[in-house]
């Protein structure tokens, strides 16, 4: 699989989430935070898109996925530990986890596998 099939979806979530924030609390913070992070990754997984069009692996969209994953594990998880709410920030610190783990594997296997012969 590869990995802008995940994080573009996952990026528009933490927008939707940041967004869902906002309406529900009036939280800039969440509101701020959601899309920066979202935006960020829907930008990397585009930049990984377009270099596996070309044959190629982005690596340093890998790794901005993987930072900005691995920093929202860390931040959420944190705030879930404070507060022990699994809206939104236990949520979010698993499904960042999840996606940090699989960063972490894309990295190690050597990016998105490139197909030698296109699918006929």
């Amino acid at each position: 699989m590869h990995d802008f099939c995940f994080t573009i979806p996952y990026g528009m979530l933490l927008i939707g989430g940041g967004f869902i924030g906002y309406m529900k609390k009036g939280s800039i913070t969440s509101f701020a935070g959601g899309a920066g992070a979202g935006l960020l990754l829907i930008l990397a997984g585009y930049l990984s898109l377009n270099a596996f069009k070309k044959k190629k692996t982005s690596t340093i969209a890998v790794v901005l996925q993987t930072v900005i994953s691995a920093a929202l594990t860390l931040v959420m998880g944190q705030r879930y530990l404070l507060t022990q709410k699994i809206m939104p920030a236990g949520l979010v610190a698993v499904i960042s986890a999840l996606m940090t783990c699989f960063y972490v594997y894309k990295i190690a296997t050597g990016g998105n596998k490139i197909p030698s012969k296109a699918a006929e």
